[in-house]
């Protein structure tokens, strides 16, 4: 089933009949232009155009690299050299090398801008290496990698030192036409999960992905591709018994590729590129290491403001301003938290991308105003396609300043969306950026306190075929050129950088909130993201663990789905079920498509009212933990969705778990992604854990059956974790903070952690004074022995919460304590609570507690 009838008739009316007719032919224009123009951007003459558009695709005539002849040592590692090409092997860290071939392809250009790294070589510490010579072959070892090199056909195998292989390499080829392959060896049992956003389960073994970036028109299960595709995978090599070796590989090429990761020949992964150069990078580690060690290469998503890990509500389209305050009276009303409220298309004049109506909305600054009161944000859409209309300002300033993609002849592209027939910016010309972020100011001064990049993979309308620009359109690449092979997957990534930049102009006291449907690797320096248009059905709630999983892991760490799903529509229970699990996911945001009722938390009434709101309350409550989740993110790479082996990567059966995920150091979420079910399994990593609901304590690793009735959801703490938790509010801003809440979760005597430290992370939730020092870095660590349990709060950080006391509530005690004591001081117990085997404590801020058992 693809997109319901409703959804298709409702965006056929919104086009008209002129956009539509557009749309139809729109495929056939593509085809001519692909086929009138050369891969050089020459023109072709009528007999190469007439072959061209009937030759058949011929098989590619791969052509091996081989035999080595000069071999060269550098500061970091090796290059060598044959007739073919050279091949540089160079260590940027013990634990990561990076791997580059230059392959010589007459008349075709192999050496592309990379918009991915944002810390080249030069930049990375010097690495003691040892090189061994063999016959046939050498070795360049850092004490945390070796690499091995067969100076006959250049092939590398890639290794621990204890002799753990980890990449072996098949072949390296290239074809007279510039694609390239690396083919690879697959181990048995070995695991493969990234690639980006992918409507699959979360093993990515046994499938063949395409990497092209592209509109689904709605998705489901198994559709290839989807908006967001990152040529970065993390193998598992699993060992039975103990803790795997896991790798992370890197493509840093933006081509359109094809990954059969044995599906075609079980024991080879084959990676083709349409395109661009064989640079790849290879780390060896733990999960979080190597996540580490990516976005350390890549860059990290920026600190978000607080207010973006509230509930957002949005739907196409709150398209007038009466209908904006209904609903933000309606959240009022009926006690929803609620951060910001996002703007759809129809927010716009003529669907005109950098405008607003001003029928419709006649004083948008002033509605701004309004919610801001409330502690309420507006967020508006934003679309590159800038319609073909001399009497609107952008595109006339476009054309003007020679910001649009062209043809070879130079002659400006235009293709149909939302407006008709459009320009499109080109994102990899700087001035181009520029220009852009300069356009968004009308916007910005109205109010708008976000910017949500719609439809930038770039998507045209098209009744058939790739929904896209045509390959042979030009573009810039900082002024050195190429074409739309190479600009395709990385111009969602450089639309939301120039929006960014644009926003940091305007606004340099603010946090950038910029959401982009689609990227490519280093899209998190610039954007958070969503899991697009996805469906109201269980098969799609349950689809969006492994998404965000995999999006996670290819440094994408602050996403989230259309909560209740985009086309359809959701009964009471499953619009639920969908608020359970996203309140742990970190865009959190409600949306549904024109042409469906209204999808918000009472529209479907009691019970599902009272739970909904009981969830969206509890993910304001949890906002510091959350809060800090996301520092963690942003300081480290760690993703805040992990998947159950992040804790516990010895058990190989939690490698298979894409139906439950934590969210950060402390939380695993089991939900129900099954209609009418009020029971499931779950495997849990090795514990003890608590059950969030009845404080119940497990040890894990072992399948755990929890009995969740609509009102609930599978929800454990890990023991020894210390939850840091606020208030409820309106809005994240509108929040009482006279107190912090800290949440114990006590070890048993026999099962104390080991190291087990929880984090809290505080700064003022907007702003840059955190650069500065303006913030603080809490650390808790729990120690318990017989008779005695302790806390260690250690804090960094100039700066001052508002809270001046402390709640402590402590689960897990056997008896009620006999006394308490904070940096030597004794205190009352509060009140107790036996059912739960809780107490209640209220203290200043300490450095030490002891509570005697």
């Amino acid at each position: 089933m693809r997109q319901p009838t409703v959804t298709i008739l409702q965006t056929a009316k919104a086009l008209g009949a002129k956009t539509l007719a557009s749309a139809a032919l729109y495929p056939l224009r593509k085809a001519l232009a692909e086929a009138t123009w050369s891969p050089d951007g020459c023109p072709r003459n009528r007999l190469e155009l007439a072959r061209a558009i009937v030759q058949p695709r011929r098989q590619p005539d791969w052509r091996p690299f081989r035999d080595i002849q000069e071999t060269e040592r550098d500061s970091r590692g090796l290059v060598l050299r044959s007739d073919d090409g050279q091949v540089s092997v160079q260590f940027l860290a013990p634990d990561l090398v990076a791997v580059e071939y230059r392959m010589n392809v007459a008349g075709v250009a192999t050496s592309t801008p990379t918009y991915a790294v944002s810390r080249p070589a030069d930049q990375w510490p010097s690495v003691p290496t040892v090189v061994t010579e063999l016959e046939h072959a050498l070795l360049i070892q850092s004490d945390r990698l070796v690499v091995g090199i067969d100076l006959q056909d250049a092939r590398l195998l890639l290794a621990t030192p204890s002799g753990t292989l980890l990449r072996v390499d098949i072949d390296v080829a290239r074809t007279t036409g510039g694609a390239i392959r690396h083919r690879t060896a697959l181990a048995p049992g070995e695991k493969l999960y990234g690639l980006g956003e992918r409507a699959l389960p979360w093993n990515r073994r046994g499938h063949v992905h395409r990497l092209w970036n592209r509109d689904p028109a709605g998705y489901q299960a198994d559709d290839d591709p989807l908006y967001l595709n990152i040529p970065t995978y993390l193998g598992a090599l699993y060992d039975d018994g103990a803790s795997p070796e896991t790798y992370l590989v890197f493509y840093d090429n933006a081509h359109d590729a094809v990954f059969d990761l044995g599906a075609t020949t079980p024991a080879i992964a084959e990676h083709r590129f349409a395109g661009g150069t064989l640079r790849y990078y290879v780390a060896v580690g733990s999960i979080p290491a190597l996540l580490e060690r990516y976005t350390e290469l890549t860059g990290r998503h920026p600190l978000q403001p607080l207010w973006m890990l509230g509930y957002h509500q949005s739907r196409w389209s709150y398209d007038n301003e009466a209908r904006v305050r209904k609903l933000a009276q309606d959240l009022s009303t009926h006690q929803i938290p609620c951060d910001a409220i996002h703007l759809d298309i129809d927010i716009l004049e003529g669907f005109r991308s950098l405008t607003w109506d001003q029928e419709r909305f006649p004083d948008l600054a002033g509605l701004a105003t309004e919610l801001r009161q409330d502690g309420r944000r507006l967020i508006s859409i934003v679309d590159p396609g800038i319609k073909r209309d001399l009497g609107y300002s952008v595109y006339r300033d476009g054309l003007r300043g020679q910001h649009f993609c062209t043809l070879p002849n130079g002659r400006v592209f235009h293709a149909p969306v939302w407006p008709g027939d459009c320009a499109f910016p080109d994102f990899t010309a700087p001035d181009t950026r520029a220009w852009w972020g300069d356009q968004l100011r009308p916007l910005l001064r109205a109010g708008i306190a976000g910017l949500w990049n719609d439809v930038n993979e770039p998507a045209a309308f098209a009744a058939f075929g790739d929904p896209t620009l045509p390959r042979v359109i030009r573009h810039s690449f900082e002024n050195t050129g190429g074409d739309h092979r190479a600009g395709h997957n990385i111009y969602g990534t450089l639309m939301a950088r120039a929006t960014r930049e644009g926003l940091l102009r305007e606004q340099p006291e603010s946090r950038a909130v910029v959401i982009s449907r689609a990227g490519s690797a280093g899209l998190q320096r610039y954007a958070t993201s969503w899991t697009g248009d996805n469906e109201s059905s269980w098969e799609s709630l349950a689809l969006t663990i492994p998404m965000v999983l995999g999006l996670g892991l290819s440094g994408i760490g602050f996403t989230g789905p259309d909560v209740g799903g985009f086309s359809g529509v959701p009964d009471g229970e499953l619009f639920t079920r969908w608020v359970q699990m996203a309140a742990f996911m970190p865009f959190f945001r409600a949306h549904t498509a024109k042409g469906t009722p209204d999808q918000e938390p009472w529209s479907y009434g009691e019970p599902y009212l009272s739970i909904v709101r009981r969830f969206i309350q509890l993910r304001y409550e949890l906002l510091p933990y959350l809060y800090s989740a996301h520092w963690q993110m942003c300081a480290r790479g760690w993703p805040m969705v992990r998947p159950l082996a992040w804790a516990d990567p010895a058990d190989g059966l939690l490698w298979d778990v894409d139906d439950a995920f934590l969210c950060g150091d402390a939380f695993l979420i089991a939900p129900v992604v099954e209609k009418g079910a009020v029971s499931r399994s779950v495997r849990l990593p090795q514990g003890p854990w608590y059950e969030f609901w009845t404080n119940a304590l497990t040890t894990g690793r072992e399948p755990v059956r929890l009995f969740s009735p609509l009102e609930t959801l599978g929800l454990f703490v890990r023991a020894g974790s210390v939850i840091p938790m606020g208030e409820i509010g309106a809005s994240s801003e509108k929040r009482v903070e006279k107190f912090l809440r800290l949440v114990l979760y006590a070890p048993l005597p026999a099962n104390a952690p080991d190291g087990l430290v929880s984090e809290l992370y505080e700064d003022a939730g907007e702003g840059f004074a955190y650069r500065d020092g303006g913030s603080r870095l809490s650390r808790f660590t729990v120690s318990q022995e017989e008779g005695r349990l302790g806390v260690s709060w250690h804090r960094e950080g100039a700066y001052v919460p508002p809270y001046e006391h402390v709640e402590l509530t402590v689960h897990g005690l056997a008896r009620a304590p006999r006394a308490v004591y904070a940096d030597g001081d004794r205190y009352a117990i509060a009140r107790i609570d036996a059912v739960r085997h809780s107490v209640v404590l209220g203290v200043p801020v300490f450095s030490d507690l002891r509570i005697d058992l």
